[in-house]
């Protein structure tokens, strides 16, 4: 006898499971969790307070992994999942001895970026916990004072690409000090402020000997995606700061507030998106000489042969994710679009700080094809914040369900939403 299973959407997402014939509804909070969304779209918490939530991944049966910065139970990785359908995660374990933000899913192995190696976990089937036998797949990654994360991603030919961060403002003699010029050449190239390739399977790989550096001058790419419909890579950069303090015969509180543009980069092998010598001014939608090496906020010097970004974002405004959706839940014009998680900034002083929200990218082919929006918003808890201190909550990881939800993560409470589209 042939069986049909109905879905129906009612309050909010209903799910259908033909396998064991049983319906489950998954209800929004009546709030959205506190986000404010465009209309459609409902959201509820899956968890709250978990720790420092990082990146996230989910798999296909659903289950949730998270990235922790700081480890919470000893373990640097929280595992959820819902047993009872209702959207929730009502069993969580922590997990892994390390902590960090990199963190992805491939070929049935649980990936995890620490600050200065990549590990992996096999997947057992049906459990939650990975198996707890770590494979170091990469080693030698520096550690760095400041942008030490390391955000992990996988190409579809077994290729892993690692963010290595520049432990630095702009390559400065003497750190973020009033003035003073930057090394030129700047050594940290060398191995920071790029991203890395290595092969996904193989052992004990070391950064100097086995990487291969993949594209160069990016200060620092959290969030970065491999676009698997353009078989190409992406990322969204942390722009440099504190133009103002530290060049302020050229520079007003005004421009330090508006300048760099946080870049979108559509990253190919061999790309030089110019840091530290240069920056991206949207207002002259054109790379410029960084003050540190001769620039006097016009003057394009060695940028003019530096690669351009796809998109200019405001400036400090903090990428930490990004994400291609390629479900089917959303409405047709989200499909193949990109979702960027922005952390919030706090070197916008006296201007109100911005961020603290999901923003959505149309895109055709590889490039964007209409301009960035606020998509989920309501993060901060506050119309107005003066220091991120101020901020409730502060968007960080991205992830798309089986289904084609949308889950995010914060990292200051430890909240994770889901948001569906009715």
């Amino acid at each position: 006898m042939r069986v049909f299973a109905f879905c129906f959407f009612l309050i909010g997402l209903v799910s259908c499971n033909p396998g064991d014939h049983k319906l489950d509804v998954i209800k929004p909070d009546a709030d959205n969790g506190g986000l404010i969304l465009p209309d459609g779209f409902s959201a509820l918490v899956v968890a709250d307070t978990l720790g420092h939530a990082r990146h996230i991944q989910v798999n296909r049966k659903g289950d949730i992994y998270i990235s922790l910065n700081r480890p919470k139970k000893e373990g640097g990785i929280v595992c959820l999942r819902d047993t009872t359908n209702d959207g929730r995660a009502d069993l969580i374990q922590y997990f892994g001895k390390h902590h960090g933000t990199g963190i992805a899913l491939n070929d049935d192995y649980l990936y995890f970026g620490a600050d200065t190696l990549v590990v992996r976990y096999p997947m057992i089937y049906s459990q939650l916990l990975p198996h707890d036998a770590e494979e170091i797949i990469v080693q030698g990654l520096p550690h760095n004072s400041q942008h030490a994360a390391k955000p992990l991603i996988f190409d579809q030919t077994g290729n892993l690409y690692v963010t290595v961060g520049a432990p630095s403002n702009a390559c400065m003699e003497q750190s973020r000090t009033k003035g003073s010029p930057g090394m030129d050449p700047c050594p940290l190239l060398e191995r920071h402020g790029g991203i890395w390739r290595f092969k996904a399977d193989q052992l004990n790989q070391d950064q100097v000997l086995d990487g291969e550096r993949y594209a160069t001058g990016i200060r620092h790419a959290v969030a970065i995606d491999w676009n698997t419909t353009e078989n190409s890579l992406f990322a969204v950069q942390h722009g440099r700061d504190q133009l103002s303090q530290l060049f302020p015969d050229l520079y007003d509180a005004k421009q330090n507030a508006e300048l760099p543009a946080e870049e979108f980069l559509l990253v190919e092998e061999d790309s030089d998106f110019g840091w530290p010598y240069c920056y991206y001014d949207p207002m002259q939608q054109g790379k410029v000489l960084a003050p540190e090496y001769g620039g006097d906020g016009h003057m394009l010097g060695r940028c003019e042969d530096k690669d351009d970004p796809i998109m200019a974002f405001p400036a400090h405004l903090a990428p930490n994710d990004l994400l291609f959706y390629t479900g089917d839940m959303f409405p047709e014009r989200y499909k193949n679009g990109a979702f960027i998680a922005f952390h919030g900034s706090w070197n916008r002083a006296p201007e109100v700080q911005e961020g603290y929200f999901v923003a959505f990218v149309p895109f055709e082919g590889k490039l964007p094809s209409g301009d960035w929006e606020v998509f989920a918003d309501g993060f901060a808890g506050i119309d107005e914040v003066s220091s991120p201190r101020d901020a409730a909550y502060r968007p960080c990881g991205l992830a798309q369900g089986p289904d084609g939800s949308l889950f995010v993560t914060d990292d200051v409470q430890g909240r994770v939403w889901r948001i569906m589209y009715e």
